[in-house]
C-alpha cells in the first residue's frame, strides 16, 4: 500500500511539472489598463510553450494588450475577476495571413487572440475578454478583420475548448473558428452588440463539433455556421442555448461554398435582446430564428433541427436555395447551384413573431428537396387584408436570384404559415397558425411543388 501510495505521490508530482502555472504578473504584466501588457502576457504564453504546455493564468485585475498569438498545448485560464481588455488602438494588433486560402484570408487580418495551425488549447475561466469595439468605425463594406479587429480567432486547429468565460464587445465577428477539428465551446456567455457584423459565434468549415450552454446577446448573427472555403461544416451538435439576436439566431450560411452536413442543434431558446436602446442591422424582434441557407454552390443536407422556443423575429424559418455564386478567391468561377436535401424541422412554439410568415424556396429547375416539418405553433401579428395581396404578389414575383439571402427579402409573404416554391418531397404536419389579427392569407401556399 506505501508503495502505491509513493507511486501516486510521484506522479502526480511529475504531472504537475509538465502542467506547470505561468501568472502573467512574473512576466510583467500589470492591472492597468492605461499601460500595454501584450509583451508580457506572450512571454508567459511563450515560456509555457517552451516547457511543453502548461496553463497561463491570468489573475483578478484590468489588462490592456493588443494582438496575442496563442500556441500548441497553451492553457489561457481566466480568474474570477480578471479581465483582458483589448486595445483601442489598431495600432497595438498584429496584423497575421494564413496559408489557408478562404474568402477571409486573402489578406492580413487582425484580432485580439490569434491561433494558426495549433494542437491542444483551452481557454477557460469565469474572467472576461472584452475586445472595447466600438473604438474601430466601420470604414468600407468588408473592413472586418481589416481595421475592426476579430476576438477570437483559430484556423486549421485541432482539438480546441473554450469554456465559462465571458466575451465582450468584439470589433466585428466574436468568435471565428475556421477548418478546425475537434472544437467544443461550453456554458460561455458573449455580449456583441457595439458595432456592425457583431455575430456571436462564427463555426466555419469546422468538423465535429459541440456547443452546449452558450447565453449569447448579438446585434447580427447570434450562431453562425459558415463555409467559406471548400471545406464543409460537417458533425456539428449544437444544444441549450439562449440566443438574442437582431437578425437571424441560428444561421447555416450565407458564405456556403463547401456547405454544412450531419447537423443536429436542438434546445434553444431565442427571444429578443433585454437592450432594445441601439440597432446597427437587423430587425428590433429579430430577422429569422432559423435560417438554412445554400446559394455559393454548396450543399446541405442531414440537418435536423428541433426543440425552439422563440419569442418574437420577423420571418421565423427561412429555408433559402439561392445562386449568388460568389466564389471564395478572386477569380473563382462558381458555376452550378447548389443543394439542399434533407431537412428536418421539429417541434417550435413560436409567439409574438411579425407578419411576414415563413418561407422555402429553391429556383426554376433547382428545387429544394427533402423537408420536413413538423409540431410547428407559429403565432404572429397577422393583419394582412385583402388589399394588400395584390403588392404581395408582385414582390414574391421577383425569385430574387442572385440577391444577398435573407429570411425578409420579400417581406410579407402569401401564406401566413408557410410559402413553398420550387420543391420536392415537402412535408408539413401538425402546423398551427393563430394570428393577433384577421389574416386574409391561407396557412401554407404551394408553388412549382411535386
Amino acid at each position: 500500500m506505501k508503495q502505491f501510495l509513493l507511486f501516486c505521490w510521484l506522479l502526480s508530482f511529475v504531472l504537475g511539472v509538465q502542467a506547470a502555472d505561468y501568472n502573467i504578473l512574473d512576466y510583467g504584466a500589470v492591472s492597468d489598463t492605461t499601460q500595454l501588457s501584450t509583451a508580457a502576457v506572450q512571454r508567459a504564453i511563450d515560456a509555457c510553450s517552451k516547457a511543453g504546455g502548461g496553463r497561463v493564468v491570468v489573475p483578478a485585475g484590468s489588462y490592456k494588450i493588443g494582438t496575442l498569438q496563442l500556441r500548441s498545448h497553451i492553457h489561457l485560464h481566466l480568474e474570477h475577476g480578471a479581465t483582458l481588455y483589448g486595445s483601442t488602438s489598431l495600432e497595438d494588433y498584429t496584423p497575421m495571413k494564413s496559408a489557408y486560402v478562404s474568402l477571409r484570408t486573402q489578406t492580413e487580418t487582425v484580432q485580439l487572440i490569434y491561433a494558426d495551425d495549433v494542437d491542444d488549447v483551452v481557454i477557460d475561466g469565469y474572467g472576461t475578454i472584452d475586445g472595447r469595439g466600438r473604438a474601430f468605425p466601420k470604414l468600407s463594406w468588408n473592413d472586418e478583420g481589416i481595421t475592426r479587429p476579430h476576438l477570437l480567432r483559430f484556423i486549421q486547429s485541432r482539438d480546441i475548448v473554450v469554456k465559462d468565460i465571458t466575451l465582450r464587445n468584439s470589433g466585428c465577428w466574436m468568435q471565428h473558428y475556421l477548418a478546425c477539428d475537434r472544437l467544443r465551446i461550453d456554458g460561455i456567455k458573449v455580449f456583441n452588440r457595439n458595432n456592425y457584423n457583431n455575430d456571436a459565434l462564427d463555426i466555419d468549415g469546422c468538423h465535429d463539433v459541440v456547443v452546449k450552454g452558450m447565453m449569447a446577446d448579438s446585434d447580427d448573427d447570434g450562431i453562425t455556421l459558415k463555409s467559406t472555403s471548400p471545406r464543409l461544416c460537417e458533425n456539428v451538435r449544437i444544444s441549450d442555448c439562449v440566443v438574442s439576436s437582431h437578425c437571424n439566431a441560428v444561421k447555416l450560411g450565407t458564405e456556403t461554398n463547401g456547405g454544412f452536413r450531419n447537423i443536429n442543434i436542438s434546445g434553444i431558446v431565442v427571444k429578443p435582446s433585454e437592450d432594445q436602446r441601439e440597432k446597427f442591422f437587423g430587425q428590433w424582434i429579430g430577422s429569422s430564428a432559423i435560417s438554412l441557407e445554400i446559394v455559393d454552390g454548396g450543399v446541405l443536407e442531414n440537418v435536423n433541427i428541433s426543440d425552439f422556443t422563440i419569442e418574437g423575429t420577423e420571418a421565423p424559418i427561412f429555408v433559402r436555395l439561392g445562386n449568388r455564386a460568389r466564389g471564395y478567391h478572386e477569380g473563382q468561377v462558381i458555376d452550378k447551384v447548389g443543394t439542399i436535401d434533407g431537412v428536418h424541422i421539429d417541434n417550435l412554439q413560436i409567439r409574438n413573431a411579425g407578419s411576414m410568415g415563413c418561407s422555402i424556396t429553391g429556383l426554376p429547375g433547382h428545387p429544394v428537396k427533402n423537408v420536413r416539418v413538423s409540431r410547428v405553433t407559429l403565432h404572429h401579428q397577422g393583419g394582412v387584408e385583402a388589399a394588400d395581396m395584390a403588392e404581395i404578389e408582385r414582390s414574391i414575383a421577383d425569385e430574387k436570384e442572385k440577391e444577398y439571402p435573407e429570411a425578409t427579402m420579400w417581406g410579407r409573404l402569401p401564406a401566413k404559415g408557410f410559402y413553398v416554391r420550387h420543391a420536392e418531397q415537402i412535408s408539413i404536419s401538425d402546423l398551427v397558425v393563430l394570428t393577433d389579427r384577421p389574416d386574409v392569407r391561407p396557412d401554407i401556399v404551394n408553388v412549382d411543388v411535386k
